[in-house]
């Protein structure tokens, strides 16, 4: 039997995407549907089409490129933005550069919706966005700092702010309420 790698690749039960030089090359129905977008809204476009803002695009990407392992491979969860309407919602990303020398040159991308376990704040800046996504992963202020190229003071400020937007008394209660907001 020939397996059809096509067939495959559009019907994965995962969003799946092609990219190079940060474009999309190609991607599955279920990118598609998750991004409420159009084939031509997404191939041959900018990543940054799926980002919230030019800042955060351009963050994720330097992020990228300074947490590849040795393999090519990242993961993360971050906020992204559906094409059709705008709305923000909680997304894992993972992937892997194909030349770990060269992280944006080609990579392949999957992309898992999460927004109907996790709901985002609306009033929550980009940064606050960030530095919540590395909080949940489990980063602390100086890790958090490091990836971000911010001071971990600045971390634990961002922190204060989340706290009191989420109403927590601790970190761990912050992250609790990130993950179940």
């Amino acid at each position: 039997m020939d397996p059809d790698y096509r067939n495959a690749f559009q019907l994965a039960p995962i969003g799946l995407v092609l990219s190079a030089q940060r474009q999309i090359v190609d991607c599955n129905e279920r990118v598609l549907q998750m991004f409420s977008a159009t084939r031509g809204q997404l191939v041959g476009h900018s990543f940054a089409v799926l980002y919230p803002s030019a800042a955060e695009f351009e963050r994720t990407g330097a992020r990228i490129v300074a947490s590849l392992d040795a393999q090519g491979r990242y993961a993360d969860d971050r906020v992204m933005r559906r094409v059709g309407g705008g709305e923000l919602f909680w997304c894992h990303v993972s992937g892997r550069a194909l030349d770990p020398a060269d992280p944006h040159a080609r990579g392949i991308w999957s992309f898992e919706d999460l927004s109907a376990r996790r709901q985002i704040s609306a009033d929550l800046t980009p940064r606050e966005r960030e530095i919540a996504a590395l909080l949940v992963e489990g980063q602390t202020s100086k890790g958090i700092g490091r990836r971000l190229g911010v001071s971990p003071r600045t971390v634990d400020v961002y922190r204060g702010r989340l706290m009191k937007k989420y109403r927590a008394g601790s970190t761990p209660e912050l992250i609790n309420r990130l993950l179940s907001a």
